[in-house]
């Protein structure tokens, strides 16, 4: 029992109460009854406002919170993740008597560890603090966890995880998929970033990464001044990366800087797997000789070598202006789905490559494309997969910081130049052609085995040898649930039809027994439409299917599979070329299957007809 948590949950729900007001009455206008309400951008963009002042009233967890929700637009509205952008994670220092208790714990008194110790800490964020002090005459940075923060934070997550029934309330069954995955994603990164060891670890590994790039430096880790909460590395002054005017006075290029940063990240993402997950201005700087900096490793993590190949592919794609395998990426990634609109999305992802580029727009093109969505922005088919939300926060923030140095920061061009210098998109160039021709292999081979299967399948069939069966595999509900349907309808025609004609020539007493009891089969009948469900066909080409058609085919040498018959290179039903399997369609309502017809059986039925 967590008596802390309770009450935390209490003074969440206070804080959020009025959005909760709200979002119910989007649904019933009048809180228990009433049609549900649109809600215009304007009105999101205030909510997000007031969500965003919640957010910081109540403290680290929930900032850290803020900050993650910024990196899913596959969870909330647009305005909402910009508002959440604003998010700074710099909150008011705790007090030095209660940092120097948790050093002591960690390590011993702070006279005998340190030479000097600077009270007055010069950072001050959710989870932890930085305090500058000085080891064997060389200056380091002390980050401290902060005082008493685990126990906030654990009651903060049990808090999330009890809210997250009455989120679901108020979002349909995907986006409660998504909320349910980041509380879970959540849960996990504030733990990895509060473990001090795991920076470490990261830290040294990323740094190692760059060990021979003079245009980078991140700092070297004291493991000696090191423990659970206390981590000391050492100090690297720098000018802030968005401080223009003190860049600009120190004569540093900032287009440069630009590239150096953007080209750092993708070494980080595409060849290293492993990347500092946090390029907030607070934790970049520039040295006096223009070698970049940086500071803070807590939040950081991995990229598998699907996604990094995924990324590959994507840029690949932009370089040759290829729309179509652009968005195939994209739903091989699992960020588009494979329903979506392809000429609406492929418009959008022009209009976005250029809006990225710096490229003039026609202000007609976007506001095509804007009445196109905006009805249905909220529910845009663009989903975020869980290993993909911290490249797709560094991507946005990376973009942010560049385009700050260099207003005319072209994005795609300095990654694509980086990857063509790399050889990836020449490795790429080569797969793509590889696979092109063996294609064309294929397609040739296929051509010379055709015309002579097609021909012999022909002559089956003209002898009658061949037959079509379509086979219906729905249950029985869903015709019983027809015929219902049926009855119910014309009880009710029959109704209308009599409670018409008693309106005319009776008393309004028989109108209203015969008007009664046709309302209620009208209700009945409007009932079993808006529960109707489709057909459900099961697909016939299975697995299972194959190796009894096999088997089958074992038994009698004479029998010809389908994909024999029809030409082509024995490829199982249900197979595509190159082992992939078929996916039928949602839609589909039957199956056709292709049998033989013995020459048996069709004798006898000839007998029979004559």
């Amino acid at each position: 029992m967590n008596p802390r948590a309770y009450w935390r949950f209490v003074i969440v729900i206070w804080q959020f109460f009025p959005l909760i007001i709200a979002y119910l009455r989007d649904r019933r206008r009048f809180l228990v009854f009433g049609k549900s309400r649109s809600v215009s951008s304007a009105q999101r963009r205030s909510r997000a406002k007031k969500l965003l002042n919640s957010l910081l009233t109540l403290g680290p967890t929930f900032i850290k919170l803020g900050q993650l929700l910024s990196t899913r637009p596959d969870v909330l509205p647009p305005e909402y993740i910009a508002e959440f952008s604003k998010l700074q994670d710099d909150v008011p220092a705790a007090d030095w008597a209660e940092a120097e208790q948790v050093i002591e714990a960690e390590l011993g008194p702070v006279e005998e560890w340190f030479e000097e110790f600077d009270r007055a800490p010069i950072s001050g964020a959710s989870l932890g603090q930085v305090y500058r002090a000085r080891i064997d005459g060389q200056d380091v940075a002390v980050k401290i966890r902060r005082p008493g923060i685990e126990e906030l934070v654990e009651a903060d997550l049990r808090v999330i995880r009890w809210s997250l029934p009455i989120l679901m309330r108020f979002v349909e069954d995907a986006r409660s998929f998504s909320l349910e995955t980041l509380a879970d994603e959540f849960e996990k990164t504030i733990h990895q970033e509060m473990d001090y060891k795991r920076e470490g670890e990261m830290l040294r590994r990323i740094r190692g990464n760059f060990s021979d790039n003079d245009d980078v430096r991140m700092p070297r880790m004291i493991d000696s001044h090191s423990a659970d909460r206390v981590l000391t590395m050492e100090y690297v002054e720098g000018t802030k990366i968005n401080d223009i005017d003190e860049l600009d006075a120190k004569h540093l290029d900032r287009s440069d800087l630009a590239t150096t940063l953007q080209e750092t990240y993708l070494q980080m993402i595409v060849e290293d797997g492993v990347f500092h997950a946090d390029p907030h201005p607070g934790n970049l700087a520039v040295a006096d000789d223009g070698t970049l900096i940086f500071y803070d490793f807590g939040m950081s993590g991995f990229v598998d070598p699907f996604v990094q190949d995924k990324i590959i592919d994507f840029y690949t794609a932009v370089a040759r202006q290829n729309i179509d395998a652009i968005l195939d990426t994209l739903v091989e990634m699992g960020t588009l789905s494979p329903e979506a609109d392809r000429d609406v999305m492929a418009d959008v992802m022009e209009i976005a490559i250029a809006d990225v580029r710096g490229e003039e727009v026609e202000q007609y093109r976007v506001q095509q494309i804007i009445e196109q969505v905006e009805d249905t922005i909220y529910e845009f088919p663009l989903r975020l997969p869980s290993n993909l939300a911290l490249v797709l926060r560094v991507a946005t923030v990376v973009e942010g910081v560049c385009v700050t140095l260099d207003p005319n920061f072209d994005f795609i061009d300095v990654a694509t130049g980086y990857l063509g210098d790399q050889g990836y998109l020449e490795q790429g160039a080569r797969e793509y052609v590889s696979d092109r021709a063996g294609e064309a292999r294929s397609a040739a081979s296929s051509s010379l085995r055709v015309p002579q299967k097609l021909e012999s399948t022909l002559d089956r069939m003209q002898r009658n040898d061949l037959r079509v069966k379509a086979e219906l595999t729905e249950d029985n509900e869903y015709f019983d649930r027809m015929a219902k349907r049926m009855i119910l309808g014309m009880l009710f025609a029959a109704g209308a039809v009599s409670v018409t004609l008693l309106y005319i020539f009776e008393t309004l007493t028989a109108v209203t027994v015969a008007g009664v009891p046709t309302a209620v089969v009208g209700l009945l009948l409007y009932r079993s439409f808006t529960k109707s469900r489709g057909v459900n066909a099961q697909p016939q080409f299975t697995r299972q299917r194959m190796r009894e058609r096999e088997r089958d085919s074992e038994d009698d040498p004479d029998a010809v599979g389908l994909g024999e018959a029809l030409g082509g290179d024995a490829t199982p039903p249900g197979m595509l070329s190159g082992g992939e399997e078929a996916t039928p369609s949602d839609d589909d309502s039957s199956t056709i299957a292709v049998e033989e017809r013995p020459p048996e059986e069709t004798d006898r039925d000839e007998r029979s007809d004559s």
